[in-house]
């Protein structure tokens, strides 16, 4: 029996039941790499994507969920720069942006990207030639102030939900580094107010950690979708965890890449009434508008 999620307590961000992703604007499908180079060619400039995001928040879209992407500061500044415009917009960060950090050990070597990155280069050594316990204090401190150096580009931005990204949330899980999960959402709530949110292909065993380090109803992004498409472990334990786990869920790929009409996509999401949100990207007026007319006679915004 699916058991409805209670509402968010007191204190508790309230979530928009329609967020935009910025895959699009970045040269990602995860079904098509042709799709993904004309994608990655159109958006080559700020306008273009302020052009797709002006729809979507005309559309009535007020949370951009976006990468850490160093064009994304040009977007942040737009809007800052237009309070009247964009009023009620809000970000929803969610860091690192993996190939900036990918280029830069390419370019530099492990030690040299962290350098770059981390203000105190002081810090890097210590880790690196201190004992157990004053590596473990520093790096800690360098998972805080590579938050910070993050979140640097959202300055007079709202913020009120900080995702930490799938690649190193599950690189995470794997090496069972799961303190640093309390890390980040410590520094978060702590440094900016905001919510920690997480982000994974693994959905279940993030849940799993999460209870262990009494992280209470976090905020969780993990593939959800009709075809069961990138849903590590099947629908199955997805249902079960919709149904019995006390976590805020946020779908992505509900649309399976676009094997699946909007308003099928969002038929299922109905289905999960756990479900609190759904992101999606999307390229042009055609698709906003239709996906967003296929959410409200199914599963509406509004009311």
């Amino acid at each position: 029996m699916t058991i409805m999620r209670p509402p968010a307590v007191a204190g508790e961000v309230v979530l928009d039941r329609i967020l935009f992703g910025d895959n699009q604007f970045f040269g990602v499908n995860h079904m098509s790499e042709e799709k993904a180079r004309a994608q990655a060619m159109r958006f080559q400039t700020t306008e273009a994507v302020m052009e797709v995001l002006d729809i979507a928040y005309d559309e009535g879209i007020r949370t951009f969920m976006c990468t850490t992407h160093e064009r994304i500061a040009e977007v942040v500044e737009r809007v800052r720069l237009q309070p009247e415009r964009y009023a009620g917009f809000q970000f929803f960060p969610c860091m690192p942006y993996a190939h900036k950090y990918a280029n830069a050990v390419t370019d530099y070597g492990m030690i040299g990207a962290l350098r770059r990155f981390l203000p105190d280069d002081g810090l890097v050594g210590t880790a690196l030639k201190g004992g157990r316990a004053v590596a473990r204090k520093d790096v800690d401190s360098m998972i805080e102030m590579l938050v910070d150096a993050e979140m640097s580009m959202f300055a007079g931005a709202s913020t009120p939900v900080v995702f930490l990204q799938n690649v190193v949330v599950d690189l995470l899980l794997g090496l069972g580094f799961n303190d640093a999960f309390a890390v980040f959402a410590r520094h978060v709530r702590d440094r900016y107010g905001a919510e920690p949110g997480f982000i994974t292909m693994n959905l279940v065993r993030l849940l799993d950690v999460l209870d262990e380090l009494g992280l209470e109803n976090p905020i969780v992004c993990s593939n959800m979708n009709k075809l069961e498409f990138r849903m590590s472990g099947g629908a199955a334990d997805y249902r079960a965890a919709l149904a019995d786990r006390p976590f805020r869920a946020i779908a992505m790929s509900v649309f399976a890449s676009g094997a699946l009409s909007p308003r099928e996509a969002f038929e299922w999401v109905a289905e999960s009434p756990a479900i609190e949100s759904v992101v999606f990207g999307a390229s042009s007026a055609g698709h906003i508008r239709g996906a967003l007319a296929a959410a409200d006679e199914v599963w509406p915004r509004r009311g």
